[in-house]
């Protein structure tokens, strides 16, 4: 990676990179697609996950699309844009100690230059002398241009509270 913008890896590059070379205990569980379009889009997902759980938020620029769109949990408003939904990405990675990030259960759908990707996380993580440990599902739609995947909209939520 030395000498190289991270960025200008292939989605697939950065995940084997990362995998290498981090410390933290980040799942590494890979899925099989046999359709092309979703293992890329699915390595895409990874790679935006990688980026924010292992501290270097402003990769996300290579990912999200200038005109992204976020429904998060912690804000009551959407975020609009690109540089929006990556400040947001940036200010809890960079506020949280991240312990522990898996994904579940991906589920991709293409629809022509679109794709629909689904999945649950677990994640652990110190904030504020807390450790916490959650869990949630997550949707990300991502938009094919100029030959690659960029995310286009993302809503995250945690599971609700058993009744």
């Amino acid at each position: 990676l030395v000498g190289r913008r991270a960025g200008a890896l292939s989605p697939e590059c950065r995940l084997n990179a990362a995998n290498r070379f981090s410390s933290r205990k980040i799942s590494t569980m890979s899925f099989v697609f046999s359709d092309p379009d979703q293992a890329l889009a699915w390595a895409t997902v990874r790679v935006i996950n990688e980026a924010w759980t292992r501290g270097n938020p402003d990769d996300l620029v290579h990912y999200f699309h200038r005109d992204m769109v976020a429904i998060t949990a912690s804000d009551r408003l959407r975020r609009e844009g690109g540089a929006a939904c990556i400040a947001g990405w940036k200010g809890f990675a960079q506020s949280a100690r991240i312990l522990h990030w898996a994904e579940r259960e991906p589920k991709v759908q293409i629809y022509g230059e679109t794709a629909v990707v689904t999945y649950y996380y677990d994640i652990q993580f110190e904030m504020g002398g807390q450790r916490i440990e959650t869990g949630g599902r997550d949707m990300f739609v991502l938009v094919r241009e100029n030959g690659r995947w960029w995310a286009v909209a993302d809503q995250y939520s945690s599971y609700p509270c058993p009744e």
